[in-house]
């Protein structure tokens, strides 16, 4: 592991690599976007580590960038963050550490996929949208597409991409239901404006990927010792020759990264029935 920072439009940006430079060759560049009022240390911790497993296999490079002032300027028409106010390119920073690592880890760059909790959610499915060609595929964590009136990018083109999303049915910040914040999220977090439900969110991007099947939904299993206050349902929108899109919603999770670590109780429960980290490992099919 160790720290670096590359230089984007007069601004120093950093961010923490987990991955020897010298490791295989064609490796995929995974991209965990953290969120809001956290850094990319911050949130490697919150998540346990979980996703520095994918590099110690010899499958990956994991990378955490850092938000400006710890928060991403993402899509949201209604975001106040100082990113947006300063008009901060996060997008040209992503672009930037994909170049870097590709000069000095070998990462393939056809194979980057970006993973985003809450705020970093935002920002995944603005490279979604924005600059979908920099991406294999996104994954979303407690987080859903802004309403189209409040979405900055509500009239991109299609760009069909693989998309995994995970979201907690008692979400106390970003409500699995959709809609607006909560008045003491707004304030606190500075961002307005209504957003969709986390079914739609899913059927949005499965109608950009051209599917057109109905989604077929199932419970999993409960893992081993797991807490009994969660439960976990898979649902699918997959059909012949498109990329996929897959939605995990957790039963009685909150606003949480399900994993080996539990989030403070504020955020509500954090379902360990699942493995974040595993669940992208599998979906984008990184066990090669």
């Amino acid at each position: 592991m160790r720290h670096d920072s590359v230089e984007v439009d007069g601004r120093q940006r950093t961010y923490t690599v987990v991955g020897a430079a010298d490791g295989k060759p064609a490796r995929d560049l995974v991209l965990v976007f953290h969120g809001s009022k956290q850094t990319g240390d911050k949130h490697r911790e919150f998540t346990g580590r979980a996703f520095d497993a994918l590099a110690d296999k010899g499958a990956a490079v994991v990378v955490y960038p850092d938000g400006y002032k710890r928060n991403w300027n993402d899509a949201r028409r209604g975001s106040s963050f100082p990113a947006r106010k300063e008009g901060v390119d996060d997008v040209a920073f992503t672009r930037a550490v994909i170049e870097r690592l590709a000069a000095g880890h070998r990462i393939d760059t056809d194979r980057v996929f970006a993973v985003g909790y809450s705020n970093g959610g935002q920002m995944v499915m603005r490279l979604a949208h924005e600059t979908p060609e920099l991406i294999a595929g996104a994954a979303v964590i407690a987080a859903t597409l802004p309403a189209p009136e409040d979405f900055l990018l509500s009239g991109a083109p299609p760009a069909p991409l693989p998309v995994l999303l995970v979201h907690g049915t008692k979400d106390p910040i970003v409500d699995y239901r959709g809609g607006e914040m909560s008045r003491w999220a707004r304030a606190l977090f500075r961002v307005g404006g209504r957003s969709l439900s986390a079914p739609r969110t899913a059927a949005h991007f499965a109608a950009r990927n051209g599917i057109t099947a109905e989604p077929v939904s199932r419970m999993l299993p409960k893992r081993p010792g797991s807490s009994g206050r969660t439960s976990v349902e898979r649902t699918d929108h997959r059909q012949q020759g498109r990329p996929p899109v897959v939605l995990y919603t957790v039963h009685g999770g909150g606003h949480t990264v399900p994993g080996p670590v539990k989030a403070p109780a504020v955020l509500g429960r954090t379902s360990q029935d699942v493995n974040t980290a595993e669940l992208v490992e599998e979906f984008f099919g990184m066990a090669r």
